[in-house]
């Protein structure tokens, strides 16, 4: 019988905790992220991308600065969903990253938007209630900034608008 011993230098042993760390940061700038994007405070949202971040959306023929972009388009729409007496949960999931130079990360995780049926929140979707409307695919540069993540760039896939 041969036993082939497991890896377990320091070295890789520090390199798996560190990759850990940034999975961990980055679940929890997506969690912060979708919380915004559930009250529709389009400035917060801004917030969280650069100054110069451009946003690639399916409905859109081409990238678009990604500031003006946001107080364009969700506010529209946020406040249709206001007036119809509806709201959307966000949830985020299957998060992949790969870290790249100077400390960046690239993203890519697929987000749930959905439709609660008595307005109560994400619960409604655990309690069975409410639609899934569709899922996004989001591709992101995320940037350090000041001790925090910022996008550079996002792009968002969907089937149904493919």
């Amino acid at each position: 019988m041969t036993v082939e011993l497991i890896d377990t230098s320091t070295e890789r042993l520090g390199r798996a905790q560190d990759f850990a760390a940034l999975h961990r940061q980055a679940e929890q700038f997506y969690a912060h992220q979708m919380r915004i994007l559930d009250t529709h405070d389009v400035a917060a949202w801004g917030g969280l991308f650069t100054e110069d971040a451009t946003l690639d959306l399916p409905f859109l023929p081409e990238p678009v600065p990604a500031r003006t972009g946001l107080t364009r388009y969700p506010r529209a729409g946020a406040a249709r969903r206001r007036r119809a007496g509806h709201r959307l949960t966000h949830w985020v999931g299957r998060l992949d990253l790969l870290p790249g130079h100077d400390h960046a990360l690239r993203t890519r995780c697929s987000a749930l938007v959905h439709a609660p049926s008595d307005g109560s929140g994400s619960e409604a979707l655990h309690m069975g209630g409410g639609k899934a409307l569709y899922v996004c695919v989001m591709e992101d540069a995320l940037v350090p900034s000041r001790g925090e993540w910022r996008i550079a760039h996002r792009r968002v896939l969907r089937d149904d608008l493919a």
